[in-house]
């Protein structure tokens, strides 16, 4: 898999931190199971919104040794989907024409493509990374 190149942002990941309680820098991570959990009781009450504050850094290294770096960035992909999911902009700029219009013309598959798109980005991105390299 990766050689160590960093393929994520520790700045970033601070910046969706502050959202953390609705579970943003968990996904952004490759933690969909524990971002799902932070969203639905606000990061453990806050409690491990708080602790996560301590632990971006180990995340933040877990993910660069998880994912492919390569043409695709990560940090460009996420905050398209954070900020402009639902109009697919993160699906154009990873060259998924087809459904990146499609996204535009239903709202992100009603939403529920963001939803998918959030559990699957790192994923997508790295497997991207790898066929171009």
């Amino acid at each position: 898999m990766n050689t160590g190149q960093d393929t994520h942002s520790k700045v970033i990941g601070y910046l969706l931190w502050i959202f953390g309680f609705l579970g943003a820098h968990r996904f952004y991570y490759g933690k969909p199971v524990t971002g799902t959990l932070w969203f639905f009781t606000l990061g453990l009450l806050f409690v491990g919104w708080i602790i996560d504050l301590f632990l971006i850094p180990a995340m933040d290294r877990e993910a660069d040794l998880r994912f492919n770096a390569g043409a695709i960035d990560y940090n460009v992909a996420w905050i398209l989907l954070t900020f402009l999911g639902i109009f697919g902009v993160h699906r154009l700029y990873q060259g998924k024409w087809i459904s990146g219009i499609l996204y535009l013309l239903t709202g992100g598959f009603f939403l529920l493509g963001v939803l998918y798109d959030f559990w699957t980005l790192n994923d997508q991105v790295s497997l991207l990374n790898a066929e171009r390299s």
